[in-house]
């Protein structure tokens, strides 16, 4: 694990691999150390790099919990390790900040993949507010060598930067802000998530050309531990996409195909 000073404090992050960049952005629940297989299933690649966002792991706890914070201290980590432009791949709060950092400096983002992405605070449940993150992890996963990091990182996030991103989110129209989105971005959902209720027909109706969306089948709000296999292929085959090309051009293979409900 590495660290590097922004603002005076303390940010940790890891990076895998060498060629283009990639950066992982967690969830609410959890910190980067997670996405560690999603960074070696690209690491060949790709350079792969994950961070702790304010107020979770083992970053540092100093209230800057804003969604515009953690957009900044985005901007910052690029700056500091000398990124230009990059891929995102976020996760629940990850694929907020990705979504707003991606609207806010669309030059420095060549395409985002969104998981479990709230498209209006309706789609969140109360449970992130009212549960801790230690009992929500508990609650959402079993143990296993995949989930181990979510369960035990998830005791070092400090609640107020949990509630200061749903907050936030009660301001945002999504809606909007992705008919905004010029883009290329792939929006996935596991249809068993208990947190983030996957995106309906009508909003899949009123996606703009460069969005496409996939469902995981027998998953919840982590398809990336339910199904590691499936997410890493997709991941591998969105990345490879040409720039600029909508990832509606992918290919579906069988096992992703899924009708919208």
């Amino acid at each position: 694990m590495s660290a590097i000073l922004l603002e005076e404090t303390i940010v940790h992050y890891e990076v895998l691999g060498r060629g283009r960049p990639v950066i992982f952005l967690h969830g609410w629940v959890g910190s980067w150390r997670y996405w560690i297989p999603m960074m070696q299933a690209i690491s060949l690649n790709y350079r792969a790099y994950a961070l702790d966002l304010w107020g979770f792991g083992d970053t540092a706890k100093n209230r800057r919990y804003r969604l515009d914070d953690q957009v900044a201290l985005l901007a910052a980590f690029m700056e500091k390790i000398g990124i230009l432009r990059i891929a995102l791949i976020g996760h629940g709060l990850g694929a907020l900040v990705g979504l707003r950092f991606a609207t806010r400096y669309p030059e420095a983002v060549d395409r985002l993949m969104a998981v479990s992405l709230p498209l209006g605070r309706e789609q969140v449940s109360s449970r992130l507010r009212t549960t801790s993150p230690d009992d929500l992890a508990h609650g959402l996963l079993s143990g296993s060598p995949l989930t181990e990091p979510v369960l035990t990182d998830a005791i070092k996030t400090d609640p107020q930067a949990v509630l200061a991103s749903l907050d936030d989110l009660r301001e945002l129209n999504l809606v909007t802000l992705w008919q905004a989105f010029d883009l290329p971005c792939l929006l996935v959902y596991g249809l068993d998530d208990p947190l983030v209720e996957p995106a309906s027909a009508e909003q899949v109706s009123r996606m703009p050309e460069n969005m496409h969306l996939i469902y995981f089948e027998d998953a919840g709000h982590f398809p990336m531990l339910d199904d590691s296999s499936k997410f890493n292929r997709l991941m591998n085959d969105f990345l490879a996409l040409p720039s600029g090309e909508s990832p509606r051009q992918l290919q579906l293979k069988e096992e992703w195909k899924r009708r919208v409900r």
